[in-house]
């Protein structure tokens, strides 16, 4: 990816060398997030645990009423039309041959082009926003290491990137990348790049309502049902990743490999890979992200549209969230 010349954002805390636990205590609650762990935790690889939706924090309306919404099939959720979207250009396929590669044993770098990623996203979702008629407001992201406090509870380097509704920020501890690449062979920038643009599709989310919606389906529906909402709301947030990669090829900023990097980090983060290289077999209905070939295809699925015109998750069948006509891509394997 091409980076180093672009600009920064200014929403970034970088509180590396802080440390310090939170006062709430306990683990971090969140609106989503990654959490592998690693070799550094003992005992091997164990399951993602999405860390969702503990509270309601108020704010981020529903756009259905006001936008022609349609009830979320089997779902319940209601999830804002924008069929009317303006169109975006297609992939043009012409990528630049040089790039800017990031090596994560290098934190300030590391920083840095999170800093360039985080610009990137705020230019894509500003503009989309302003085709709604509403001003997008980005969220922080705060770069840590070890420990940090968030409104969520305490963010660890066991926690993994996470988005907290109650301060509209994204966490990262710096160490993930690291371990991402260490442990599950998901390396390159755009591996990187992608798992911030998952963590502000979250926010994308809150910001419209969806993200409430589930929460209040808590306690109201089995576990599994919620489970089965957890897998939708994170294949939403990797389509919603897929839109910012459009955009970011359409700046000419990605280099040959880097839909492949990003491939490679939905494939290794998928419940169904993670659960068999933990255990030796799946338990479906646990499933709390998606399987490998679901996240990839619906960040793919993003990255071809481009908009937010096919990014509903909730009406499809829950067993047709995988249908031969979104298989449009090969899952890595490496």
């Amino acid at each position: 990816m091409r980076w180093q010349d672009r600009k920064r954002s200014s929403n970034v805390e970088d509180r590396r060398g802080q440390g310090g636990g939170s006062i709430f205590g306990g683990s971090s609650s969140s609106g989503g997030g990654f959490n592998l762990p690693t070799g550094k935790l003992g005992g091997g690889l164990g399951l993602v645990v999405i860390l969702v939706l503990a509270m309601l924090f108020g704010g981020g309306d529903c756009l259905g009423g006001l936008l022609g919404g349609t009830p979320g099939g089997d779902s319940g959720i209601v999830i804002p039309s924008f069929d009317n979207s303006e169109q975006r250009a297609q992939p043009t396929y012409e990528l630049p041959v040089v790039g800017d590669e990031v090596d994560v044993n290098n934190d300030d770098m590391l920083v840095d082009f999170l800093s360039v990623v985080l610009a990137e996203t705020e230019e894509t979702w500003s503009s989309i926003f302003a085709q709604l008629g509403r001003t997008y407001k980005p969220p922080t992201l705060v770069v840590y290491d070890n420990s940090t406090q968030s409104a969520c509870g305490t963010g660890t380097s066991e926690t993994g990137p996470f988005y907290c509704p109650a301060d509209q920020k994204v966490y990262i501890d710096v160490s993930f990348f690291r371990d991402l690449a260490a442990n599950y062979r998901a390396s390159g920038d755009f591996a990187i790049a992608y798992v911030l643009a998952h963590e502000v599709g979250h926010h994308v989310q809150y910001l419209l309502g969806i993200t409430q919606q589930i929460e209040q389906q808590r306690g109201r529906i089995s576990q599994t049902d919620m489970n089965r909402l957890t897998v939708r709301l994170e294949l939403q947030a990797d389509y919603l990743a897929g839109v910012w990669a459009h955009d970011a090829d359409q700046e000419n900023l990605l280099t040959p490999g880097d839909l492949e990097e990003a491939m490679t980090a939905t494939a290794a983060i998928g419940d169904d890979r993670l659960q068999k290289q933990a255990q030796g077999y799946v338990v479906p209905d646990s499933f709390t992200h998606g399987t490998s070939a679901q996240r990839t295809n619906w960040f793919m699925k993003g990255y071809r549209i481009g908009s937010l015109a096919e990014w509903d998750t909730f009406s499809p069948p829950y067993d047709q969230l995988f249908m031969p006509a979104y298989a449009l891509y090969s899952v890595p394997t490496r």
